[in-house]
């Protein structure tokens, strides 16, 4: 078998040091393996981090195909206490974590199988119950490194802090019989780090707000690699896809150096979020990891048109209007909305004070940004290469709906983003009206 891990193993080691600071980590991830075929050695896996334990694996009838039954039969012919849970119609929300708690009572530690509404709500359910739990991934994903779950609250997403993985493992063998559609939106999911980080730099330095440089440093030693070889992921080259996963993994693991998700999840993440809260009807079945892609496509355009003009933006205060807002959103998002863009919002003095900011260092604002951000033709070359959606009208998302997406998106979460430059001062009505669709 071939590890593919890489600066993975530095990690989990506490052996990587930090460029610069020589600074090590606690990644609390025990074990994370990314090999060409892990057939075979799945018990072993599962009694270093759980041994005597008495376990569930936890799939759904995809996974459970791909894979799920496979670690069943291993564990149980190691002689290992297991059983397991085949979820029929998983759902990563209040609901779907009090289901599964129901479901998979008595056991010590859960192994989730795969998918990110499996691995989000094993991960949420197990740090309720205060249980271990590890993940098989059957795709490549960098939400299994995480730290966070995404649940949805009465229809609203909510990214919660819980405890993480003991052991996450990447078998390449399964991942490149996985969907070309999930891989594409694996990478559309880590290929966002180009607007994240605009973003998230962006608040940091007009509002002093946290900021880290670490996780980008690890990205960068695959990013490139990445891009390069984007067109080879879906024809099952080994190399490829075991970079696209690896650095999935890295992407994932920025809440751990952070302690939260801003790192990897900014503007283009609300975008997606709004999708899935009130598309309704008109929601394609597209994945997360879609929807992102498309979103980054539209934040990098903003980004560009913002940061290529030499004259600054001129800030108002942050208009919030709740009757406006009752009217599309309707009274139970409402309340969460105002709370979220309360917290970031423009009042008149805020306001003078970006604009004098603006006036005095709009052009070195504006050029550290532009050092981070990948070029647009970089961008969209290679998330076509990769086979992603970058237009709504790929994904078959009605353009009127996504056009309203990126109007509503600032007020999902309190994450100070472009959008918000961009609606507190021209607005946005005039961007989506022009941008592709």
């Amino acid at each position: 078998m071939t590890d593919y891990s890489g600066i993975l193993s530095e990690l989990v080691s506490g052996d990587w040091r930090e460029p610069g600071t020589g600074k090590q980590y606690d990644i609390g991830v025990k074990d994370i393996v990314i090999q060409d075929s892990l057939d075979g050695a799945e018990a072993q896996l599962i009694a270093k981090q759980h041994h005597g334990k008495s376990i569930t694996v936890v799939s759904d009838p995809y996974t459970h195909d791909a894979m799920g039954q496979r670690i069943y039969n291993a564990l149980r012919a190691d002689g290992q206490s297991v059983s397991e849970y085949v979820w029929q119609k998983p759902e990563c929300s209040d609901r779907g974590v009090e289901h599964l708690r129901m479901a998979t009572p008595g056991c010590d530690v859960r192994i989730a199988v795969g998918s990110g509404t499996v691995n989000d709500t094993v991960k949420y359910a197990c740090f309720l119950d205060k249980r271990d739990y590890s993940v098989f991934a059957t795709s490549p994903m960098n939400a299994y490194t995480t730290n966070t779950a995404s649940v949805s609250f009465g229809g609203f997403k909510k990214s919660i802090t819980c405890r993480g993985a003991r052991g996450v493992y990447f078998d390449l063998s399964v991942l490149a019989r996985c969907p070309a559609r999930l891989i594409s939106a694996a990478y559309a999911d880590v290929i966002c780090r180009t607007t994240a980080q605009v973003d998230w730099l962006l608040s940091h330095l007009l509002f002093n707000t946290t900021y880290s440089e670490t996780p980008y440093t690890l990205l960068a030693y695959d990013e490139p690699g990445m891009i390069k070889g984007a067109s080879e992921m879906l024809s099952g080259h080994v190399d490829s896809l075991a970079m696209l996963t690896r650095i999935s993994a890295l992407m994932g693991l920025g809440t751990r150096f952070t302690e939260t998700t801003h790192s990897g999840s900014m503007a283009e993440h609300m975008i997606s979020h709004y999708i899935d809260m009130f598309a309704g009807d008109k929601h394609p079945r597209s994945s997360h990891g879609e929807q992102v892609g498309i979103a980054t496509i539209t934040m990098s355009q903003l980004h560009h048109k913002i940061l290529n003009n030499k004259t600054p933006p001129v800030m108002r205060p942050t208009n919030i209007d709740k009757d406006d807002l009752l009217s599309r959103f309707g009274a139970d998002n409402v309340d969460n909305m105002i709370n979220e863009t309360s917290r970031k919002s423009l009042d008149q003095k805020a306001a003078d004070q970006l604009n004098r900011r603006f006036d005095s260092d709009w052009q070195e604002i504006r050029s550290r940004l532009q050092q981070v951000m990948l070029p647009y033709d970089t961008l969209s070359e290679s998330m076509q290469q990769a086979g992603c959606q970058r237009t709504a009208g790929d994904l078959g998302l009605d353009a009127e709906f996504y056009r309203q997406a990126v109007i509503g998106a600032r007020y999902i979460r309190d994450r100070f983003s472009m959008l918000d430059i961009v609606d507190d001062s021209e607005g946005l009505e005039h961007f989506v009206a022009t941008m592709p669709v």
